[in-house]
């Protein structure tokens, strides 16, 4: 589990708790370090982190509860691969939750939210223009975040928790199956959103919402592909 040489997890051999595990692990998730299908075994987790393995266990096994992981029995744990059909349950969830949320989140939200919405927007920009796969990374944790910024306005900490998983979960399916060398998650479709928050059009926001996670879901290529015979795959 290392990228040229160095550790995926930028807290190796620190004094760690399993949450802290489970946080390294899930951020390397997310931020699409650790590909889809990587073997997390508990031996090779615990010596980066210098814990026991039973320390370890628990992390996985917490990650497993969020979905981001997957447990076979007599075989270890591996970054979940989610199928054509859990990707689109995910953004079905989305389209039912989000607008909800921005409904929520107009209700709150104040000058300084708009602003440090505004920062976020200005940031995820920036990353827009630059390029290579770290860049690429960056660009889709920030539009992850615009997410969760929203629902941290909305102020309701148990939605908050469970978009966050939501959020980890669509990054993992845009690793597998986005198919365009720019962001998924459209910052233009995020300003929009901010600006329909300004003006108080709740109706425009939670439209605008939902064509987002529109524009999400139709970035991904969620056919399900006939593998090929031995003869074909070897071109024989």
């Amino acid at each position: 589990m290392t990228t040229a040489g160095k550790s995926i997890f930028s807290d190796e051999g620190a004094d760690v708790s399993a949450h802290h595990i489970r946080v390294a692990i899930r951020d390397a998730i997310v931020e699409r370090r650790l590909a889809p299908g990587t073997k997390l075994t508990e031996t090779d987790v615990g010596t980066l982190f210098n814990v026991s393995r039973t320390l370890v266990r628990g992390a996985l096994q917490a990650l497993s509860y969020e979905g981001l992981v997957h447990v076979e029995k007599n075989r270890g744990a591996f970054v979940a691969h989610p199928s054509p059909e859990e990707a689109r349950q995910i953004f079905a969830t989305r389209r039912l939750i989000e607008p909800g949320i921005v409904t929520e989140a107009m209700k709150h939200i104040t000058p300084k939210d708009v602003s440090d919405l505004r920062d976020l927007l200005a940031a995820e920009e920036r990353l827009t223009v630059e390029r290579g796969q770290s860049a690429r990374r960056a660009e889709i944790k920030a539009s992850g975040d615009f997410h969760l910024a929203l629902s941290a306005i909305a102020r309701n900490a148990i939605m908050l928790r469970f978009m966050d998983e939501l959020v980890a979960r669509s990054s993992l399916v845009i690793a597998l199956y986005g198919q365009s060398s720019i962001s998924s998650c459209g910052h233009n479709d995020h300003r929009d959103i901010v600006e329909a928050l300004e003006a108080r059009d709740q109706a425009l926001a939670c439209r605008l919402m939902l064509h987002h996670i529109d524009h999400i879901e139709a970035d991904l290529d969620l056919r399900i592909k006939k593998g090929a015979d031995l003869k074909e795959a070897l071109n024989l």
